[in-house]
């Protein structure tokens, strides 16, 4: 397997911290038993859980207004791919690369597919970009693209989605994720009943042309980049989506999609329960659609969500699989360490579901009794799991401390010396 990063640095690293985290680990192993709960049985989920990697996440983000190129930056899907089995090879937590068409698309797909396996990654949902103009596309996504007023935009859209499924099939992947930017910026810009029968009709279409085993994500959002209105605007409209295309159609929930104050988890309960819950991206939100670090506003609710998946896995809940990716813009960090975080702080939000004493809180909760099921919670969340999420990693022959691994590499400024400068400075995402 070819390796960006030798594996010397990551030994020599791990070397300074083995001994600390043999004692941490065996320390909260003894804590852990106190409670009934065996460390290693943890550790051996933590180490099968895995989170894909977006691949324009390893390029740096911008906002509406300006956009500020990092050292180093990936100039196509090999580079991208390449920063991606970085992130694998020390957290050893993302298996899997997320690919946007048509900012990856490449004529040699057997060469990006073989291209993976040397580097030790596997292809996970594709997604479609309908809500930007491709420079050789024949009408515009100005005015929308699934919902379009005009039949042929709307048919062009669909045929892109058509295509991003045949690329996915040649990569191995098996599902399809579509989010649009359809809607309005003023009242009565668009009428809401027909633009979501344009929307229903097409998605249609593109559901006819999945192969058996694939799924397909619908993606809702309230805002951005309509402003009065979004034609995929909520969860419920979401699930009507997949209630009215059919079973190989589910949600994705994005964390930063909702309007403030909504309550994620329980939508994630809701979808687990009726059998729609596709898949997430996982972020982090202050104010709306941040795409912020995993973990780095709200931790408590990312594990609050996890408890939802959890409780499904252990009651081994009907048409429970979903898909799990990161999904986030880095403006001002190395994009490759912010998600090898995230990678971590999702891992975290799982390992501390996993300690939720879920007979107890079922007690308290048919009981009535508030205080006890909220500290039953609490009482997971406030473990330090660090030590399972190390061991995890370093059993598998990544790093114990990945940034810091990471940094020794000098790997950043190896590619900033080999890959051209961007002159980019404009608004938008890579």
């Amino acid at each position: 397997m070819t390796r960006m990063i030798t594996q010397d640095v990551i030994e020599a690293d791990n070397a300074k911290r083995i001994a600390d985290l043999k004692a941490d680990y065996d320390h909260l192993g003894a804590q852990l038993a106190r409670r009934g709960v065996d460390i290693h049985a943890i550790k051996a989920k933590v180490s099968a859980y895995g989170v894909a990697v977006p691949s324009w996440g390893v390029g740096t983000g911008g906002t509406r207004f300006a956009r500020f190129p990092g050292a180093g930056e990936p100039r196509n899907i090999f580079d991208k791919i390449e920063d991606c089995s970085v992130i694998q090879q020390l957290t050893k937590a993302t298996p899997t690369v997320s690919l946007h068409i048509p900012w990856d698309k490449v004529d040699d797909l057997t060469g990006l597919k073989e291209k993976g396996n040397a580097l030790g990654l596997g292809f996970d949902a594709m997604n479609s970009n309908t809500f930007s103009d491709a420079a050789d596309q024949k009408h515009s996504y100005k005015f929308g693209s699934l919902s379009h007023t005009n039949a042929a935009t709307r048919q062009q859209a669909v045929d892109h989605n058509l295509d991003c499924i045949e690329i996915g099939k040649a990569l191995g992947s098996n599902a399809l994720t579509v989010w649009i930017g359809d809607g309005s910026n003023f009242p009565g810009q668009s009428n809401f009943t027909k633009s979501f029968e344009r929307y229903l009709d097409a998605m249609k279409a593109i559901y006819k042309g999945l192969p058996e085993d694939w799924k397909i994500f619908s993606e809702h959002k309230m805002f951005e980049p309509a402003f009065y209105s979004t034609v995929v605007q909520d969860w419920g409209t979401n699930y009507l989506i997949a209630q009215e295309l059919g079973p190989k159609a589910h949600c994705l929930v994005d964390l930063g999609h909702h309007a403030p104050n909504v309550n994620i988890e329980m939508i994630v309960a809701r979808l687990i329960q009726f059998k729609k819950l596709g898949g997430f991206h996982f972020n982090d939100s202050k104010y709306g659609d941040d795409d912020l670090d995993t973990g780095s506003i709200d931790p408590y609710r990312l594990f609050l969500v996890f408890n939802e998946l959890v409780d499904a896995e252990t009651r081994q809940a009907d048409g429970f699989a979903p898909m799990h990716m990161l999904d986030q813009s880095h403006n001002v960090t190395d994009p490759i360490e912010s998600l090898m975080n995230s990678a971590t702080e999702v891992s975290r939000a799982y390992a501390q579901a996993l300690l939720v004493d879920r007979k107890a809180l079922e007690g308290y909760q048919d009981g009535n009794d508030a205080l006890m099921a909220t500290e039953t919670l609490k009482a997971a969340f406030r473990t330090h799991v660090e030590p399972i999420l190390a061991m995890s990693r370093y059993e598998a022959g990544g790093a114990i401390a990945p940034i810091s691994a990471y940094r020794a590499s000098g790997y950043r400024a190896k590619v900033s010396g080999e890959r051209p400068a961007s002159k980019s400075g404009g608004g938008g995402i890579v």
